[in-house]
């Protein structure tokens, strides 16, 4: 695999990220020791270096099982994000959430159970709506200010709150958020609305979860396996049918697999974009890795475009308007130009 830097900063992490949130056998499914490690080393050998995990991923049993491989590695080697926010004790009322005592007490309990001294990057997993933006950044810069954390990153939050933060720690010194993460795939394009725009106005790094759509721009859905997706499911209606049709089409021209696809159209939108690839089992992964000799046409690009296609909503569709561009706009820029 290439490289890319991350965000605004010299961190140099692999083109896909190994997501680790099914490491570990809790709630019925997922993968053991044995077979983590084996997907870690694939991974390696394939030059990944970049690993997602999160405190309550499977209840800590990721992170112990990423701490108990790293103990056997080149530590420096990997480049370890997790996550905190979300409960992993019923101990007290200040056990979840953004604020500065949560995060304090989450990072500490990530260091044992990862068994490492640092934590290469550091997401807030989700926005609360309670604590202070200037909060979360402030405590984030102290963990990097005290070695315990590198850099600082951010997920599933509105762009604003997002903007507001990266603004107000560069005018206050304080290190700024460098990636951001959020759903993203050919069924979920939402966040071209404001996120993505956002990212890179502040040259962050978008690193998509479910980028496959849990599975379903694999087509194994069209085939009758439902595996754990609810009927309901946006994933599984007529839209996500037809899209999922047209991934196929793209697959079958290139004599690839779907997932190639799906992935390499996340990773060719014009913007800085490591989309996040879970596995459970080994040839999973070894398959999705595929994923960076895949080339997509310009043409090939449209066409998923197209069959995917959301509303921007306003001001996005407003500003996409020709009529409103010629008559607002045509004549200054006309000027503009000439000068």
């Amino acid at each position: 695999m290439k490289y890319k830097l991350l965000g605004r900063s010299g961190l140099k992490v692999s083109e896909l990220c190994l997501g680790t949130m099914g490491f570990g056998t809790e709630a019925g499914w997922g993968a053991d020791a044995a077979t983590s490690f084996a997907i870690m080393d694939a991974y390696a050998n394939a030059g990944g270096n970049f690993l997602d995990t999160a405190n309550m991923y499977k209840l800590g049993t990721s992170e112990k099982i990423i701490g108990d491989y790293l103990g056997n590695q080149d530590r420096d080697y990997f480049v370890v994000a997790t996550k905190y926010t979300l409960k992993d004790n019923i101990t007290n009322p200040n056990a979840s959430g953004n604020n500065r005592k949560n995060m304090m007490r989450s990072v500490e309990e990530s260091l044992k159970r990862l068994k490492t001294d640092f934590i290469d990057v550091l997401y807030l997993h989700i926005w609360d709506d309670i604590t202070p933006i200037d909060e979360v950044l402030r405590a984030m810069d102290d963990l990097i200010k005290q070695g315990k954390i590198t850099y600082a990153a951010i997920s599933d939050t509105p762009a604003w709150v997002v903007a507001k933060g990266n603004t107000l720690a560069e005018l206050m010194g304080w290190s700024q958020f460098i990636a951001l993460q959020v759903e993203y795939s050919l069924l979920a394009r939402t966040a071209e609305r404001e996120l993505i725009p956002m990212a890179k106005h502040f040259g962050m790094t978008v690193t998509p979860w479910a980028p496959l759509a849990g599975g379903a721009l694999t087509g194994k859905y069209l085939k009758g396996d439902k595996g754990r997706i609810k009927p309901e499911s946006n994933r599984l209606n007529q839209r996500a049918e037809k899209i999922t049709r047209v991934v196929m089409e793209v697959a079958d021209e290139l004599g690839v697999s779907e997932s190639h696809v799906a992935l390499q159209w996340t990773m060719s939108k014009g913007f800085q974009c490591i989309p996040i690839v879970g596995a459970t089992k080994v040839d999973q992964l070894k398959d999705n890795l595929k994923t960076v000799d895949v080339k997509l046409s310009p043409e090939q690009i449209k066409k998923l475009d197209d069959a995917s296609k959301i509303e921007l909503g306003f001001p996005g569709d407003f500003f996409n308007e020709d009529a409103v561009k010629l008559n607002s706009f045509g004549g200054f820029y006309d000027r503009v130009e000439k000068r």
